[in-house]
């Protein structure tokens, strides 16, 4: 995977360079991550809808009505993956793992929803609030259900904790010790990434399921569909060395 930089924006990267089953890669510049994008700059929205033909965000009404984007070119599609509010998770001291389980169960057709999307075959964006835990989650599923090793698409869920903005997390940190100060997981759900969770969530996967590919068929992805998602994502290694940073 590549870090990108755009001016305004936080956590942004290409996924391109991953290996995949049978000696691929995965196809640099059709799927990037990144944190919301209302803080993007003029030139780092006007960088950023070059680069892109579909931005995927999956805030909720709430996010969106507070902290407002508009990257002119691309089209986006709004699809909201928690049911409730953001704030549930931290009165209810809801861990990582139940997190995503939670987004697994509730808001599969939405995820499915995201994945074909990207199957569309266009340069897609995903991106939440901070780009960790609903674009995580979507964009393992995309790049497990193409045969993405495993560790490297647990390695670039992990990167996600080290780009968030130390200040960001350093303010948020105290706040939450002051509003939720019984909390154990509160931290967690709001600045971190640990590896061991992905990768618990992926065999929780395999387990449940039996792969990405079939908890995407499950919610409704046909084979038509996770073929094109394989032909979007994955090139022959043969073209170049793996891109990855």
């Amino acid at each position: 995977m590549t870090i990108l930089e755009f001016d305004g924006i936080t956590n942004v990267r290409d996924v391109g360079g991953i290996p995949t089953a049978g000696g691929g890669r995965v196809r640099s510049g059709m799927l990037l991550r990144s944190g919301q994008l209302s803080t993007a700059t003029a030139d780092g929205a006007a960088a950023l809808g070059a680069r892109v033909r579909h931005i995927i965000d999956l805030r909720d009404g709430e996010e969106v009505a507070n902290e407002p984007s508009e990257i002119e070119g691309p089209e986006t599609t709004h699809l909201p993956l928690f049911l409730g509010s953001v704030r549930s998770f931290f009165e209810t001291d809801t861990s990582l793992d139940e997190l995503y389980l939670h987004l697994l169960e509730e808001s599969g057709e939405r995820l499915a929803a995201a994945v074909r999307i990207i199957a569309a075959g266009e340069p897609t964006l995903v991106h939440c609030t901070v780009g960790k835990d609903r674009t995580g989650v979507t964009v393992a599923l995309a790049l497990s259900a193409v045969g993405a090793d495993r560790e490297a698409v647990i390695a670039d869920y992990a990167l996600t904790e080290s780009q968030l903005p130390p200040e960001r997390s350093r303010m948020l940190a105290a706040y939450l010790r002051s509003q939720h100060p019984e909390a154990v997981h509160a931290l967690a759900l709001a600045t971190q990434s640990p590896a061991p969770v992905m990768r618990r969530l992926l065999e929780s996967i395999d387990e449940r399921w039996g792969s990405a590919s079939d908890y995407l068929r499950a919610q409704g992805l046909t084979e038509d569909e996770l073929r094109a998602l394989h032909d979007v994502l994955v090139e022959p290694a043969a073209t170049g060395p793996a891109d990855q940073g």
